[in-house]
């Protein structure tokens, strides 16, 4: 099986070198650039299996580079780990709710560094009956395998986030969700965050289908369910 690629977008030359090196020795295949714009130009190249990504870059931030890899269909589903010196939650929630796939605060373990990538890229390898469902319920259609989703045939401008979160739900039907299992399975980590983060995001997530936001119910004092009895 070929090597997993891993792009390390880090401005700060000797970590990076010490994160690539730790990479290589661990089977992968790594490489690194100092800048957003570069990291956004090897991408296309590179076709990474993940990306880590430092938010404190010199021509723009980790957040924007985040949120155009995101939004590009093409690229929305490499698998992204910030890596930075920005420990407040404000700064993880805006990272996640991006898309990121996990969060971690320099200084930190090389080793804590490559268990985290082993696990992000092992549960990116969701099931095949998820990742290729095709659901239609009432006015919303949702295609796992392209990661869009359509609500009266007009397509909704999801993050990578959201639409994962959506298809969570709706690949579990009638089965509530609690606001941990739904931290752990959709941000894809044991996240550091208040549960409040789910509920900001549900939130979104709903004003963004519309009358289709109906089908997600809130099951107070648990979690969520998605129901197309509604």
């Amino acid at each position: 099986m070929p090597s997993k690629r891993i792009l390390v977008i880090e401005d700060e030359h000797d970590f990076a070198e010490v994160v690539i090196m730790n990479l290589k020795r661990s089977g992968y295949e790594a490489t690194g650039v100092r800048t957003g714009e570069d990291g956004l130009a090897e991408i296309p190249r590179m076709k990474p299996d993940l990306v880590l990504l430092d938010l404190n870059l010199p021509d723009m931030s980790g957040h924007e580079v985040c949120r155009r890899l995101k939004y590009d269909p093409s690229f929305r589903s490499i698998p992204v780990i910030m890596v930075t010196a920005r420990g407040e939650e404000v700064d993880r929630v805006v990272g996640l709710e991006l898309g990121a796939d996990d969060y971690m605060v320099k200084p930190v373990s090389m080793r804590e560094m490559v268990l985290r990538v082993n696990a992000v890229l092992r549960r990116n390898r969701a099931p095949a009956t998820e990742q290729e469902a095709i659901v239609a319920v009432g006015s919303l259609r949702i295609d796992g395998a392209a990661h869009r989703a359509f609500v009266n045939d007009l397509e909704i401008n999801l993050t990578a986030l959201e639409f994962k979160l959506l298809l969570t739900l709706v690949t579990r039907p009638g089965r509530v969700q609690s606001r941990s299992t739904l931290l752990d399975h959709v941000w894809g980590i044991h996240a550091d965050l208040e549960t409040r983060t789910v509920d900001t995001m549900m939130k979104r997530l709903r004003d963004k289908l519309g009358d289709a936001g109906r089908f997600i119910e809130t099951v107070r004092g648990v979690g969520y369910r998605f129901s197309a009895d509604v």
